[in-house]
């Protein structure tokens, strides 16, 4: 019986329900501004609002972090390379030509074990 499995079944009712009331709605908003000042935490026309320029600073602040990670990669490899009178982009190069590609991580790991 293609049924039986409990998987399938959920599957299917979850593909069957309609769209959410509106108390389910509302207490999702709510529950992305709890924490907000003033009536950004619990008027509804204010909360959505609030809750997608939250979520829009929050997508911001993903790709911030990234970036702000490598150049920190990037910093702590230069400090350990100036022992050796070398550069970052110096090291780098010299690591191109001799082909070695690895990640910022990578290297940053390896420096700051040492």
């Amino acid at each position: 019986d293609k049924y039986c499995a409990l998987d399938r079944i959920h599957v299917i009712k979850m593909v069957r329900a309609g769209p959410p009331n509106r108390a389910t709605r509302r207490a999702k908003v709510f529950a992305i501004t709890k924490g907000f000042r003033g009536k950004r935490k619990n008027c509804y026309s204010i909360a959505i609002r609030a809750a997608h320029k939250a979520m829009q600073y929050s997508y911001i602040g993903r790709k911030l972090k990234k970036r702000d990670m490598r150049v920190l990669w990037i910093q702590r490899v230069n400090f350990a390379v100036q022992e050796h009178n070398l550069t970052y982009a110096r090291f780098i190069r010299n690591l191109v030509m001799v082909c070695v590609l690895l990640e910022e991580t990578y290297l940053e790991d390896a420096f700051v074990t040492v």
